[in-house]
């Protein structure tokens, strides 16, 4: 069965970290719809001034960050020791389980130019506090497949064809799929039921149930077992994503979610005490 729009959203510009310029996709007040993801801000930019303040030092716990470069690089330190360079191609995927102080810098490249996507994606009570982990996705790790069309599927997470993506071992058991379809074509994806499923449009136009999208739209879907999206006279690029809902409460404040109020507090509280991180200090 097709899934249905349940609702397509346009987003709005936000300001985060030490003055960075986004688009919020979607966020705080919209994420009881997407369970089990949070937050999705897009962060295209051409212009240094929109993005080289970065985000310094800030705590994050109960949630996983996943940043995916399309164009520049983002330096990336953390209490746990890690110090890596995200390149253009390439996905950080951040556990920050029961708590990790990191900072993102955006350096954009040689054009100056800063394109790529940060997903929030909820843990479940049981998996608040597990030990943090970081992961550097390397371009050549991801997977790409090309179908006789014309279109292509860069596997993050998930599995298309037969083929999987680097990312697995994840309790929401989600699918990141960037996908490119030629002008003309419909692109069939057929997504597991109860799922939450929801696409960005990243490039071009085009039409889902007949409805009109375009750049920086996200039409998240109903339950069913199908997706179908259509690209019009120009090629359609878009993010897909599917997860398996937590079905819990969600307590949120700033770069921390937990699954009661009191756990935000102790939260804050551990932070401000100095007593936040749990795990081995390098």
């Amino acid at each position: 069965m097709r899934r249905e729009i349940q609702q397509i959203f346009y987003g709005e510009p936000v300001h985060e970290g030490a003055g960075v310029k986004l688009h919020r996709a979607f966020g705080y007040f919209e994420a009881s719809l997407f369970d089990p993801f949070l937050m999705l801000d897009d962060f295209r930019s051409d212009n240094p001034e929109d993005y080289l303040k970065g985000f310094p030092w800030h705590p994050h716990r109960g949630i996983e960050t996943i940043t995916y470069l399309l164009k520049g690089d983002v330096e990336h330190g953390d209490s746990l020791g890690n110090k890596a360079v995200t390149k253009a191609g390439s996905v950080q995927w951040m556990t920050a389980g029961s708590g990790i102080i990191h900072q993102e810098m955006p350096k954009g490249d040689g054009n100056g130019s800063m394109h790529g996507f940060q997903l929030w994606a909820n843990l479940s009570s049981e998996n608040k506090m597990v030990d943090p982990e970081y992961r550097e996705i390397e371009s050549y790790e991801i997977p790409v497949v090309k179908r006789e069309d014309g279109s292509s599927i860069k596997i993050i997470a998930g599995e298309v064809d037969g083929v999987k993506g680097p990312a697995e071992g994840i309790g929401i058991d989600p699918e990141y799929l960037d996908v490119t379809i030629p002008a003309g074509f419909e692109f069939t994806h057929p997504t597991k039921r109860g799922y939450t499923a929801f696409i960005y449009i990243t490039s071009g136009e085009g039409t889902v149930n007949d409805q009109p999208v375009e750049n920086r739209s996200l039409v998240l879907f109903e339950d069913g077992d199908q997706l179908i999206i259509n690209a019009d006279d120009t090629p359609l690029s878009f993010l897909l994503l599917t997860g398996k809902p937590i079905n819990e409460m969600i307590y949120w404040r700033g770069p921390i979610v937990m699954h009661t109020a009191e756990e935000l507090e102790k939260a804050f509280q551990e932070y401000e005490e100095g007593t936040f991180i749990k795990h081995p200090q390098p």
